[in-house]
């Protein structure tokens, strides 16, 4: 709402007010309440490997753009328009998979929405698909443009490149067995140039170790991570096409005490630059290459080396049993499942195995309830498919996941109906894990001690259909009773 302001009579002093009044109303904004954008793309981005050709399909390139500058409030309605067209003879671009970018190509439009100061959007604005012909270093030129309703608008490019030669990993897993814990075993990453292109600036290795292995060699060309589960190694071999190598020093793994089992990826390059998050030199002598020929060069054409390590280390499972003990009739509850003999340390849910339960004949499984997350469940363990069959608990699973105990014990409780008493009835129970090695211990009884129905539940228990016949002939000897005359 505008005010009256009421200037004075003099003529030079009312110009000096107005002047004045008019440098106040149009004084420009500071600059920390201008609002400006910025991006955070990469000025070089490798598209594809150069013997991918038309095969080759990368969405991975994402416009992040952020607001560094906004006092005046959020920027509004970013856009921003991507020019493809200094790709043509190296690539094609089709419209990415954000879902917020239109165009047909080579020019597409992405809608950001409003932006805060500090915060960021990212969106993949084209999927690059590759070409036939091109070589190694062959390039172009991607062009954007961010604009908003209250920012100057920012320009930025990205030179778009074509990657040095794809190496290939062994692409069959390898299996390790027998590895002791806390002792070293070696690893032999192998791959192969099966390109037209030399690595004509060396190559690199990538490893990362998960599940309790640690690497515990540190040669000097290789940077590792604190936690010594991840490694890059440079090498200034210039891998020629038609090649194949092997790690020829050693680069060792040990698997940590307990450790039941754990795995290795490794991947090569042949663009090699150093990951930020590796920052750990090693000191010992380099890790160096070595030439393979004959059968020790097949079976490359993977594009991850894995390594499954099985150690000496085992879970020693035993059964966790009970007796199901009540009257004929009578619902009763029995806690089964299983204890943990060994410290062995299982490398993920899936691989902690279970138990199988077959019922005491005369019984049955009327449910095994469970609560998770504030779920109610009425079966914990899968049920057999047929009568008579074994209830599959698998222990790694939610109904389970409350129920381990500090004794190394895990269970679940099973609800039983005692049918009918049944002479020398009993039930078992089996653990299983792929790492128990004392078979001997694996199974237990689940015994019965039913006693008859109490007499209330047995005269319940008279079929139907013999009440109804006796009911039926009393009526019938009623009808039919002699009668009496009164006397006169």
């Amino acid at each position: 709402m505008l005010r009256w302001i009421r200037l004075p009579r003099r003529p030079l002093v009312a110009a000096a007010a107005l002047a004045a009044l008019l440098a106040v109303s149009h004084a420009p904004a500071s600059a920390a309440d201008q609002v400006e954008l910025r991006f955070g793309v990469p000025p070089v981005f490798v598209m594809y490997r150069a013997d991918e050709g038309a095969r080759a399909v990368n969405g991975d390139f994402v416009l992040p753009v952020s607001v560094v500058r906004g006092g005046g409030g959020p920027a509004r309605n970013v856009r921003v328009v991507v020019d493809t067209s200094g790709l043509k003879g190296v690539a094609t671009a089709s419209a990415g998979t954000g879902g917020n970018c239109t165009g047909d190509g080579p020019v597409y439009t992405c809608r950001y929405g409003d932006l805060q100061n500090g915060d960021g959007e990212a969106t993949p604005a084209f999927t690059l698909h590759g070409v036939d012909g091109v070589a190694p270093g062959d390039s172009g030129t991607v062009t954007y443009t961010a604009t908003a309703d209250n920012a100057p608008s920012v320009t930025g490019t990205t030179r778009m490149t074509v990657g040095r030669p794809t190496l290939h990993a062994p692409d069959e897993t390898e299996k390790v067995t027998g590895a002791a814990p806390g002792a070293p075993r070696r690893l032999t990453a192998r791959f192969a140039n099966r390109s037209r292109f030399p690595a004509d600036r060396g190559v690199a290795l990538r490893v990362d170790a998960r599940d309790g292995l640690r690497l515990t060699s540190r040669p000097g060309n290789c940077w590792f991570a604190s936690d010594s589960a991840s490694a890059w190694c440079r090498f200034a071999t210039k891998a020629a096409p038609g090649t194949a190598y092997a790690t020829a020093s050693p680069l060792t793994y040990t698997p940590a005490a307990g450790q039941l089992a754990g795995s290795l990826d490794y991947s090569w390059s042949s663009e090699p630059q150093r990951p930020e998050d590796l920052p750990e030199r090693g000191t010992d002598a380099p890790l160096a290459l070595e030439r393979l020929t004959g059968t020790a060069a097949r079976g490359l054409a993977g594009d991850t080396g894995r390594v499954d390590v099985e150690t000496t280390a085992q879970a020693d499972y035993t059964p966790v049993t009970a007796t199901v003990r009540g009257r004929v009739g009578d619902t009763v509850r029995v806690r089964l499942g299983v204890r943990v003999l060994s410290t062995g340390q299982m490398a993920s849910s899936e691989a902690m195995g279970g138990f199988r339960v077959v019922p005491p004949e005369g019984t049955t499984v009327t449910s095994i309830p469970y609560v998770f997350e504030g779920d109610e469940s009425d079966w914990g363990c899968a049920r057999p498919r047929k009568p008579g069959g074994a209830f599959d608990c698998r222990i790694g699973t939610d109904a389970f996941f409350d129920d381990r105990h500090q004794d190394g014990t895990t269970t679940i409780v099973f609800h039983l109906r005692i049918d009918r008493q049944v002479t020398g009835a009993q039930g078992s129970i089996r653990t299983d894990n792929p790492y128990d090695r004392t078979p001997g211990n694996d199974t237990a009884v689940i015994a019965v001690d039913a006693s008859p129905a109490p007499l209330y539940r047995r005269l319940h228990l008279v079929p139907v259909t013999i009440l109804a016949v006796a009911v039926a002939f009393g009526a019938l000897l009623y009808r039919n009773r002699p009668s009496r005359r009164p006397r006169p």
